[in-house]
């Protein structure tokens, strides 16, 4: 058969070589506590369990769902969109539902760009944009995110020509840093004077633990040309669920509804009434962020202790972080892996800015974060 050459010549994603060390070390019979996959591992609330189950029971007859999704569930998101943000967000036209952030992220680019286009990338960076980029035939420009700066571009020094898309993410995957609204603000502005498409992915926004909570680009006056993307994956400890959202330009939203009829990426009904009651309640935000500070607050004393900086921001549940004396990243990862069963992501997995560091991605238990802790005590 004839491959795709973008996948042919794509190396691995970067999570399954991990996947394949963890594996090795577990055939030795060692116990592996993860923290190197972001995915959460709290228990869905149950108020959003019983959601899902009573949306089952109400509808024995299982029909396609609708690209542009549910009212209840556009509502929803607009209602918290105003609660948290203190911004109007149109349901009808404005917001579409999604599966997670994840598909939308990768799929962007054949809705705004396509072959031949430019599309800006942060590096270190999560894979996923600029990998959808390069399936789409579009070539991929990074724009650097510099320690100096906080880990925020300097959107000024970028060549917009051709630009169709400049992805930007805060709270950023890997390092854990949060945007200003000056930053919205220029990266709008940019993107109308340019004609491009500012996205904005805020899976994180609601994980926070210094300072005020994060900020997000619908807050921006001028929203043409600005899709925000967020998820309940981390927001609700919901990653299975496969829910989230976007919102912004009319113009865009208008766009995706066209789209996603071609791909079948409809969120199912019951998962969308899910969806809706786990956007219409905050309370249960509150307690999962407490839980993730928790886990912190545990782990980072031990990660100090065997030489480990702290090099990234205060928000999501990413610990971003040098390496004893410039170590290369993927051999201390893989040290620690083999070691002590304890795994981290290695910074070179986000795009050459990663080098030098590593990112813990705070999701097993507290209790796993304390034997963990323990197990860092006599290491090296």
């Amino acid at each position: 058969m004839r491959v795709s050459p973008v996948l042919a010549g794509m190396r691995a994603y970067p999570f399954v070589r991990l996947n394949e060390a963890k594996q090795a070390v577990a055939a030795r019979g060692v116990e592996i506590i993860d923290f190197g996959v972001g995915e959460p591992r709290e228990e869905t609330p149950a108020f959003i369990r019983q959601a899902l189950v009573r949306a089952l029971e109400s509808e024995p007859i299982s029909t396609y769902p609708a690209s542009e999704g549910l009212p209840e569930l556009r509502e929803a998101i607009a209602g918290w969109v105003q609660r948290r943000f203190g911004t109007t967000v149109d349901p009808d036209f404005a917001i579409v539902p999604t599966m997670g952030s994840k598909e939308l992220i990768f799929n962007l680019a054949q809705v705004v760009g396509g072959p031949g286009s430019r599309i800006a990338v942060t590096t270190p960076s999560y894979p996923v944009p600029s990998r959808g980029a390069l399936f789409a035939g579009a070539e991929v420009i990074e724009v650097p995110l510099a320690p100096g700066r906080g880990w925020r571009p300097d959107l000024d020094a970028v060549d917009w020509d051709g630009v169709a898309l400049l992805w930007l993410n805060f709270p950023n995957n890997p390092t854990a840093a949060t945007a200003p609204f000056e930053l919205y603000e220029r990266a709008a502005e940019l993107a109308r004077a340019h004609g491009f498409v500012l996205a904005s992915d805020e899976a994180y926004s609601e994980l926070w633990f210094e300072g005020d909570p994060p900020v997000s680009a619908l807050q921006v006056a001028d929203r043409t040309n600005v899709l925000v993307l967020n998820t309940l994956s981390k927001r609700s400890a919901m990653p299975g669920y496969r829910s989230g959202f976007a919102a912004g330009d009319p113009e865009i939203v208008a766009a995706l509804k066209r789209y996603r009829p071609n791909v079948g990426v409809a969120p199912q009904t019951f998962i969308q009434r899910a969806a809706a009651a786990a956007w219409t309640d905050d309370e249960h935000v509150v307690e999962v962020r407490e839980r993730y500070r928790a886990k912190r607050d545990v782990l980072l004393p031990a990660l100090l202790g065997i030489g480990l900086q702290p090099s990234g921001g205060d928000a999501s549940f990413f610990l971003w972080l040098r390496t004893p004396r410039g170590a290369d990243a993927e051999v201390f990862a893989l040290r620690l892996l083999e070691e002590r069963g304890i795994a981290v992501a290695p910074g070179t997995f986000f795009g050459p800015g990663g080098d030098g560091h590593v990112r813990v991605a705070l999701v097993p238990t507290v209790a796993d974060c304390r034997r963990a802790a323990e197990l860092l005590a006599s290491w090296p």
